[in-house]
């Protein structure tokens, strides 16, 4: 086990792969009761179908998450080209499909190139942006309608890695608030196709690497030698 944290009686910033099908929140609650910890948060959601990098920070370390979460981000995954689903990923079921046998490699490269750099993005409705006091999925799986603003974000490196269509692999450093989902959706539009998420995993956040994390498992072992 490779754990990195800091072990002091003010707090821990802990770094963990965060399972499939497991919220950010889940993993918070988790390890709350695993660390019996008052004080507890994350530094960054990761959507359930989403496995990677989350950082845990404890005690007098949660002052510490805002400027976390102002980091950079690296992600790496799979595109789906010739589908949409509501949710941009596979959350929901396909509500259109499209032909994909005119797509050329060159044609996803020229498009991967229009992506890259400082652009307005706007979140999937299923999110966990707040409107009017609630959280977008939550209406969003009601059928309700939603509608999101624009924000400014920057992709920073969007990197091909491998192409066998219907699937799509790549590499992504991006900015705070960059929802890798919507650059799926946004990849099909700019193709006149359709596109969406598969696989997403995040590799780091700013200084922090995916390599240096643990499993959830490894904190029953460890619970002992860490004091919040």
């Amino acid at each position: 086990m490779n754990q990195s944290l800091t072990q002091e009686n003010d707090g821990q910033i802990l770094l963990l792969n965060k399972p499939l099908n497991w919220t950010s929140t889940d993993v918070v609650r988790k390890l709350k009761g695993i660390l019996k910890v008052k004080k507890i948060g994350h530094a960054g959601t990761l959507d359930p179908l989403a496995t990677g990098l989350l950082i845990i920070c404890t005690g007098k370390k949660t002052k510490t998450i805002p400027f976390i979460q102002e980091e950079e981000k690296e992600y790496t995954g799979t595109f789906y080209l010739g589908a949409t689903t509501p949710s941009f990923d596979k959350e929901t079921e396909h509500d259109s499909t499209f032909d994909i046998s005119g797509i050329t490699s060159e044609q996803i490269m020229n498009v991967v190139e229009k992506l890259r750099g400082p652009q307005m993005q706007t979140p999937p409705m299923f999110s966990a942006v707040k409107v009017n006091g609630k959280r977008a999925y939550a209406m969003a799986r009601k059928g309700e309608t939603v509608e999101l603003k624009s924000k400014q974000i920057e992709i920073k490196e969007f990197e091909i890695v491998r192409i066998e269509l219907p699937e799509i692999d790549f590499r992504i450093i991006c900015t705070k608030g960059t929802y890798i989902r919507s650059i799926a959706r946004d990849l099909g539009l700019f193709l006149n196709n359709g596109a969406y998420l598969i696989k997403l995993c995040r590799t780091r956040i700013g200084p922090h690497l995916l390599t240096e994390s643990s499993e959830i498992e490894d904190f029953k072992v460890i619970k002992s030698d860490i004091s919040a």
